[in-house]
Order: C-alpha cells, then sequence, then structure tokens
C-alpha cells in the first residue's frame, strides 16, 4: 500500500523493495527509528539476508536451510519490539506479536499455541486482500457508482403488458437523461447527504467458544460453516445511510466480488510460509526457573515449551485457509531473564534460536538522543500534536538534555523501564499545556530546562511520590 503524503510523488513514495537490501541498508533504515543496540540490529538484518540468499539457491537445497531465530535479552524499554515492528514493516511481511504467557499446555483451559499460526495466516489473509483492494479500486469505484444511480433512480414499477414487451422509446431516453443528470450531480459531491436505502450483510453472530483438541478458533469457524443461518451468515439488513457511507460500503462490497478469494488465500499462505515474522515476547515468563522443576506453576512452562518446539522447528497447522507449514518461519523471541535466564529453558528449545543478543540498557545519552534523532521522535510528536491547536511548541537544547537527566535519574531511584520513562515525564511537563492548547491558539511555547524542572523537580526530589507520579 502506497500513502502518498502533500508534496510527495508518486516515485518518491515507492515502497523500499526489502528484497534488494543488504545488512547494511536494513540496519540504517532501523537507524531511522530505533537508537543504539547495534547488535540487535545485526542479528535481525542478517537474518532477513539470509532469506533473500535461501530464495537463491536450487529447490532442492532451498528446503534444508532454516531459519536464524533469534533470542533479544534485555529489560523493558530498551527496544526489542521495536525493532522487529520495524522490521515487519520493512519487509511487508506478516507479522504477529505474541506474549508467550497466553498460552497453556495442552490440556490445560486457555490458548494452544497453534492458535499462533492461524492467527498470523489470518494477518497474511488481510494483507493480500488490501494489496489486491489496491489493484481493483479503480473498478470496484466505477461499480459503486452505478449501483448508487440504481438506488437513487430505482426503476419504476412497469404496468401490465404482454409477454414480450419493451419500454417504451421515450420513457427509456428520459430515464437515461435523468441517470445522467444524476451521475453529474454525484460526482460533484451534490447528493452526498441524500439518505438511501441498502441491504449490508450482517456481521454478527453469537459470541460462545468451543473447547477440543482442535483449539478454540477452528471449531468456531467450522460452527460457523455448518450453521451459517444462526451466525448470520448470508443474511442482509436493509438500512438507511447517507450516499458518502453508502459509497464505502459498496466498494467494499465491489472490490471483495473482484478478488479471486482462492487466489488470495494461496498466495497469502505462500507468503506466511516463506516470510512470516513472530515475535514471541515475554518468553522468560515461561522458562522453569533453576531449582524449582520438582512441580507447581513450571510443569505448565514446560509443558508450554514443549508444544512451542514442533510450530518452532518446523510442522503443518491446519488452517480454515489450508494447511501452513512453518518450516521458514522467522521467530524472534524476546524477554527481560531477570529471574530466569535463557539455559532454563528445555534445551530442544534453546537449539532452535540459535542466535542471542543482548541489548543493552539506555543512558542518559541514549535519551538525548531518542528525544532528537529518531524520525518519530516524542519531541517531534508533542510539536506536530500542539499544532493541530495552533500553538507552536519548541524544546531547547537544555531541555532535551535536562527531559534525558531527570527520566534517567528516575529510572536509577525507581524501576528501570527504559525509554518509556520519557513518555512520563514528557507527560508531566507539558499536563498544564495539553489541557489549555486550545485556548493558547497563536501562541508560541517555549519549553527549556528551567520549565522542565518548574514540572518535575519537586516530584523527582520525594522518591516516594516519584514512584506513584513518574
Amino acid at each position: 500500500m502506497v500513502i502518498i503524503l502533500p508534496g510527495d510523488t508518486v516515485e518518491s513514495s515507492k515502497p523500499v523493495d526489502s528484497d534488494s537490501l543488504t545488512p547494511k541498508e536494513i540496519v540504517a533504515e532501523l537507524d531511522k527509528y530505533i537508537v543504539g543496540q547495534d547488535a540487535a540490529k545485526r542479528a535481525v538484518a542478517v537474518a532477513l539476508r539470509n532469506r533473500w540468499r535461501r530464495r537463491q539457491l536450487p529447490a532442492d537445497l532451498r528446503d534444508e536451510i532454516s531459519p536464524k531465530n533469534i533470542i533479544m535479552i534485555g529489560p523493558t524499554g530498551v527496544g526489542k519490539t521495536e525493532i522487529a515492528r520495524r522490521l515487519a514493516k520493512l519487509t511487508h511481511s506478516p507479522f504477529l506479536k505474541i506474549e508467550a504467557s497466553k498460552f497453556t499446555e495442552v490440556g490445560y483451559v486457555g490458548r494452544d499455541v497453534e492458535s499462533i499460526v492461524r492467527d498470523l495466516t489470518e494477518l497474511g489473509v488481510k494483507l493480500v486482500k488490501e494489496e489486491k483492494g489496491m489493484a481493483v479500486k479503480a473498478q470496484a469505484r466505477r461499480n459503486a457508482r452505478e449501483r448508487l444511480l440504481d438506488l437513487l433512480l430505482p426503476a419504476t414499477p412497469s404496468r401490465p403488458a404482454f409477454v414480450g414487451s419493451v419500454e417504451p422509446p421515450v420513457e427509456s431516453e428520459r430515464r437515461g437523461e435523468s441517470r445522467d443528470k444524476l451521475g453529474v450531480w454525484l460526482d460533484e459531491g451534490r447528493l452526498e447527504e441524500r439518505d438511501v436505502e441498502l441491504d449490508v450483510k450482517e456481521q454478527g453472530f453469537p459470541s460462545f467458544e468451543i473447547f477440543s483438541n482442535q483449539g478454540v478458533e477452528e471449531m468456531g469457524i467450522n460452527v460457523k460453516d455448518m450453521m451459517p443461518g444462526l451466525f448470520g451468515g448470508g443474511k442482509t439488513k436493509r438500512k438507511k445511510m447517507k450516499v458518502s457511507a453508502a459509497r464505502e460500503v459498496l466498494i467494499a462490497e465491489e472490490a471483495e466480488r473482484l478478488i479471486d478469494q482462492s487466489a488470495t488465500a494461496h498466495e497469502a499462505i505462500e507468503r506466511v510460509e516463506q516470510s512470516g515474522i513472530v515475535f514471541l515476547d515475554e518468553i522468560d515468563k515461561i522458562a522453569g526457573r533453576e531449582g524449582s522443576r520438582a512441580g507447581g506453576p513450571d510443569v505448565s512452562r514446560e509443558g508450554v515449551q514443549r508444544d512451542l518446539l514442533p510450530i518452532v522447528e518446523g510442522t503443518t497447522v491446519n488452517t480454515k485457509y489450508g494447511m501452513v507449514r512453518t518450516d521458514h518461519i522467522l521467530f524472534i523471541a524476546a524477554g527481560a531473564f531477570h529471574v530466569s535466564k535463557p539455559a532454563d529453558l528445555i534445551p530442544e528449545l534453546q537449539g532452535r534460536f540459535p542466535i542471542r543478543v543482548e541489548l543493552e540498557s539506555l543512558t542518559e545519552a541514549d535519551f538525548v538522543r531518542i528525544l532528537r534523532e529518531p524520525k518519530n521522535a516524542l519531541t517531534t510528536q508533542y510539536r506536530e500534536l500542539m499544532s493541530t491547536e495552533g500553538v507552536t511548541l519548541t524544546f531547547s537544547d537544555d531541555a532535551i538534555e535536562a527531559l534525558a537527566h531527570f527520566a534517567a535519574q528516575v529510572n536509577e531511584k525507581t524501576e528501570n523501564i527504559g525509554a518509556r520513562r520519557l513518555h512520563t515525564i514528557l507527560e508531566r511537563v507539558l499536563d498544564e499545556l495539553s489541557f489549555e492548547a486550545n485556548e493558547r491558539s497563536g501562541e508560541t511555547i517555549a519549553v527549556d530546562a528551567a520549565y522542565v524542572s518548574a514540572a518535575v523537580a519537586d516530584i523527582i526530589k520525594d522518591q516516594d511520590l516519584s514512584r506513584y507520579i513518574l
């Protein structure tokens, strides 16, 4: 999907061709959004390039090469999730972020690990549908326009006539002229507030879950297929809406008709199998602690690890779109490992994550860079938010240094939450301005070190108070 911003040209808005990116170019793209953590960036860049390398090999050797899965080790707020998320955007790949602690061992109530593959496939289908929808959008818009004209100028009930009779030429000509005139008005936007009645497919269905060895999600899908009447499948409901709203509904319906659903599912499965990325967060929460393997909750933790093992090493999972192989899906696991350590994972699972990268805790100097360098820097975000109210917000260099200093100080005295501390500090500093911004349109607010200190210095001195506010 290409989004053209004001002032851009089509050529400058083309997405990056991820297949042609070298590891150095991948790192350069990640550097635009993430400060530091060079070792983690290098690891994911090499893993991504290895996929391209594998596709260049002969078919018989290509299937023998497995992805080099990664474990990122580091405290919260240092960029583990952001690296994986930016990598997925860069590659336009199906990407799923999931917490490992959500899963339970087979036989216990909860989600089973195969739902990872089903969810990833759903995301892959959605991604391919969006791409194909953009390709047929022009035709879908034309078809929707004709259907809108049919709604605005419904066919008049014909008088009783002999079999084989046709509409009189004069009436047909008048109807054509009226339709052309309505078409001009429709294109000019003069009918946007006109009400039309439209048959819309019902989306709702009763919400209940059926637990079985096949999994909650798949059983739900099968029941809906077997009893479409009960779940609203195929039913339509007549609704009255404005022309502007009806147009979007009709465009979506026409695009759905123009897209080949079986080809979409086949392409989505292929993309999931060859370029899918799963980010397993909180994997340290399912690692058994040293010396506690005798029983208790660690039994269930190890059970989840055993269930994850075949998914990571390669198996075939049944989804409603077909069978999906996981042999070449890239798994990136992450965890703080404060209490446990990677060696506490079962040996078989450890072997499926050959690359381990330790992310460094962020320093005051890193916070300064985070506030200045990335394209989505927090200072830029707040500046643009205030501009919507007509307020010009500026941050001086000493203000940025003060923000970084206070964030590092609070992290040191209380819990270290990394770069997320900058959010809490900035929210506190700009709290009053955010509340009154609509009344201060046209003003220029200069945030300097004194402004920052006045907002948070007293709170930071009181350690008990800073635990609750910052």
